[in-house]
């Protein structure tokens, strides 16, 4: 028996790592086995401790019930002096075994290992790790893990051995983020035992009996053998939650600082608060504001409505995880009117200026894993009254809600609810943090967007002032016109457009656009229109219309320069196109001051080339203008621009000329239809400039509707003047007319012949008045003057002005032209 338990012990020996001594005791406490261990451990061989009693090896008297049953539980298993053959004490971890047999018990073994060596302090070091760890075998069962392991999924290690990890843990049989199309964690255990390949992940679950979500550092890797086949797989964990949801809540805001406020729409700006935290933080979110700040005007101070009944306000947006688009978003109608009663939470917030956070139920600790500080909802950092528990939010499909009052600069403009129904974990003060900050984001960019839209429409309503509110009865061309503001986000520009009728039946078209935006360039552009109309009923050719122009402009940059007041930022001046045309003679005249070409198109589709040069912008001052002529056929269409119509970031200029020109050609009933056609053909949704558009179709006088009638220069042809005046207008069946015509025929006739030179022409013509034409060779032009009573002369031209509508004369090529008018009934036009 000695003998086959001295071979036993020194194969049990064998087998434990270096050095565990092994010592076989029988029932009477004497050693009757010695490992050779035990003398690389001590010093002790066996000669010299077998017979002995085992209680000589111990530097103190031996602890109670030694050696039987003494480390058979891991309570008992303790640290024992052990006397070393030198005269040293080594500290030791001692273990008893029984030994049975046929016969019944017949001793213990003993094992002594070295405290501080491995394997026992690694087993208590990996024991007591505050990470969770475990061992799995290659199919995923459990062969071993720690006791924070065990606390983590609440099982003791002897309940889940030998189990399958998703027998145990099913939740973790699925994805955790079903949106990224991540792998089940399980599938990554699996994948680390196929392929031995470690891996590293971030894992966010619920702990069983928390409110709240738990992220987990977790690595993965596999276990081999000496011959490296792996023969398991090992995980370990530890609680980050408070590192990670603070790092998402970062990405979160950074999320925020870009995505809110990319628009200067106070109701855009509201959807993109909405949108932004859903659903990575809650579910729903809805956004109410007071009428006044979307109207761009000062929001009502918190005494106006604190004793209100109720405080109206309008949901600009809002926005939940399983919603489509919100409803209060542009182009979707107008804002919903919500009332919020005094005694509702979000009247509370905004008189009171603190924000509310709601629980439906009290929450839990939360789990304190590891080295995780946990995410429980410590009173500590809660804000006073807060939060508060609300068990009627569970009726309404929630499980918490922030209430915070968007403020700004002062200012209250609405409030702001945050909302969370789908997740289960509770809010915490952290998150009431961030709901603050993404409000407060919210709010400035708000308050801008409110800011700017007061000031736009300021700018629109001074620059739609400025323009023409209807363009003139004329019949030289048929007009329509439009005139589409730069996209939200961007100032009023001073793009402007004019039609003034001209002597002659002729009219002028007018295009332009000044440098820069905002209110200083609609005002610059107020000033030019009016210039332009005052230049054009002096009647200048085009080209010295637009030299004086242009020394306006200068003057007008000089003032700016000199006012101390004010400081123009960016370039001045501007451009423009001046444009005549006749429907007597069908001509077309043109110039432009840096301005982009007219297009012209004839009635049969095809294009009619304008050979004119843009002269130099406005404001650059001593540079020439030239003027072209053209003759159009009657119907032709003209179509005068300003460049925002052609802007486009992708195509260059001669492409968008050649877009234009092709949306020209668009089969429309009328030319209103037609400018609509052009500007959605043209114009972008987003445009960052505005732009102008003014279309013309040609008419032209008949013949029949044009006498004219060369004078010779002697006083002797007055009468035959009168004659000819009075029998076209009797032809025309204007005889009501005759009197006044003869009377006007007769002065400026008589006029000419005395003070200017020939050759003479007198020209009627028939338009929507009847206008009668004297033009001479001299350039000297007649002065209105009132004759005193012994004066010969002076009342001519008194005479024609009294009797007539309007009169005026007009440099021409060959010298002057006299004209006046004479109103007709809607019978007597053509």
């Amino acid at each position: 028996m000695a003998v086959r338990t001295e071979a036993w012990c020194v194969e049990m020996a064998g087998t434990q790592d270096m050095p565990t001594a092994v010592v076989v005791v029988d029932p009477d406490g004497v050693v009757s086995c010695w490992s050779e261990e035990g003398r690389q451990l001590l010093g002790w061989t066996a000669r010299d401790t077998v017979g002995r009693p085992v209680a000589d090896l111990l530097v103190d008297p031996p602890p109670p019930g030694f050696p039987e049953g003494y480390g058979s539980d891991p309570d008992t298993t303790g640290f024992v002096p052990l006397r070393h053959r030198d005269g040293s004490t080594v500290d030791a971890v001692v273990t008893a075994h029984p030994l049975t047999g046929p016969e019944g018990a017949f001793g213990h073994v003993v094992t002594f290992q070295r405290w501080g060596r491995r394997p026992v302090i690694a087993d208590l070091a990996f024991e007591q790790c505050p990470f969770a760890l475990g061992v799995y075998d290659p199919e995923l069962r459990f062969l071993w893990i720690n006791a924070s392991s065990g606390r983590v999924i609440a099982h003791s290690e002897e309940q889940v051995l030998g189990k399958k990890y998703r027998e145990v843990l099913p939740e973790f049989d699925r994805s955790l983020f079903p949106e990224r199309d991540d792998k089940p964690y399980t599938d990554k255990l699996s994948e680390v035992a196929r392929t031995g390949r470690p891996a590293r992940l971030i894992t966010v679950f619920h702990p069983r009996g928390s409110d709240y979500a738990n992220a987990w550092a977790t690595s993965i890797w596999p276990v081999r053998d000496a011959d490296g086949q792996v023969r398991a797989v090992a995980n370990w964990g530890f609680d980050m939650s408070a590192e990670y949801w603070a790092r998402q809540r970062l990405l979160l805001l950074n999320r925020a600082g870009s995505g809110i406020g990319r628009t200067l729409d106070v109701v855009g700006t509201a959807r993109e608060l909405a949108h932004t935290p859903v659903p990575g933080f809650v579910d729903l979110v809805c956004v109410d504001l007071f009428d006044e700040v979307l109207r761009g005007e000062e929001p009502p101070s918190v005494a106006a409505f604190a004793s209100a009944e109720t405080i109206e306000l309008s949901r600009a947006a809002r926005h939940g995880a399983d919603e489509g688009e919100g409803a209060a978003g542009p182009g979707s109608g107008p804002p919903a009117r919500v009332a919020h009663p005094p005694a509702s939470v979000a009247a509370r917030c905004m008189v009171t200026g603190r924000s509310t956070v709601e629980l439906a139920a009290e929450p839990g600790e939360g789990g304190e894993w590891a080295f995780g500080p946990g995410l429980a909802a410590d009173p500590a950092h809660w804000p006073a009254g807060n939060p508060v528990i609300d068990a009627s939010l569970a009726a309404q499909g929630l499980t918490g809600r922030i209430t915070v009052p968007l403020r700004a600069r002062g200012a209250l403009l609405g409030v702001v609810t945050f909302s969370r129904s789908a997740r289960p974990e509770a809010f915490t003060a952290d998150d009431l943090i961030l709901a603050e900050e993404l409000a407060a984001k919210a709010a400035v960019a708000i308050d801008n967007a409110r800011r700017y839209s007061r000031e736009r429409t300021t700018a629109l309503t001074l620059q739609r002032s400025l323009l023409p509110q209807g363009l003139p009865n004329q019949e030289a061309v048929e007009v329509a016109s439009r005139y589409l503001p730069g996209g939200t986000g961007t100032e009023v520009g001073g793009d402007w457009f004019d039609v003034i009728p001209l002597s002659g039946a002729r009219v002028a078209l007018v295009v332009g656009d000044v440098v820069g935006h905002g209110l200083h360039a609609s005002a610059s552009m107020g000033r030019l229109r009016t210039a332009v109309r005052t230049l054009a009923d002096v009647d200048l050719p085009p080209d010295e219309l637009l030299t004086h122009l242009d020394d306006l402009v200068l003057h007008l940059a000089a003032d700016l320069r000199a006012d101390r007041h004010f400081q123009p930022t960016g370039e001045t001046g501007a451009t423009c196109l001046y444009a005549v045309y006749d429907p007597v003679s069908r001509r077309l005249t043109v110039a432009s001051a840096g301005h982009p070409l007219p297009l012209v198109v004839a009635p049969d589709g095809t294009g009619i080339p304008v050979p004119a040069h843009p002269g130099p912008p406005l404001g650059i001052g001593g540079l020439p203008f030239e003027a072209t002529e053209l003759e159009v056929p009657e119907g032709s269409l003209l179509a005068l621009y300003t460049d925002g119509l052609l802007e486009s970031r992708e195509r260059d200029v001669d492409r968008r000329t050649a877009e234009l020109r092709h949306a020209l050609n668009h089969a429309a009933t009328s030319l209103d239809a037609l400018c609509d056609a052009v500007i959605d053909a043209m114009l972008p949704d987003r445009r960052t400039d505005d732009a102008a558009l003014l279309l013309a179709r040609t008419h032209a006088l008949a013949r029949h509707h044009v006498a004219d009638w060369d004078v010779e220069p002697d006083p002797e042809q007055v009468p035959r003047a009168r004659k000819f005046a009075v029998d076209q207008v009797d032809a025309w069946g204007l005889e009501e007319a005759a009197f006044v015509t003869e009377l006007v025929v007769s002065e400026l006739v008589t006029n000419a012949i005395r003070y200017g030179r020939p050759p003479i022409r007198l020209r009627l013509i028939r338009d929507t008045s009847l206008i009668c034409e004297v033009s001479d060779a001299s350039s000297t032009a007649p002065h209105l003057r009132r004759a005193r009573a012994f004066d010969e002369g002076g009342r001519g031209l008194l005479l024609v002005a009294q009797l007539t509508q309007g009169w005026g004369t007009r440099q021409t090529p060959e010298g002057k032209t006299i004209w006046c008018a004479q109103s007709l009934p809607e019978r007597g036009r053509p």
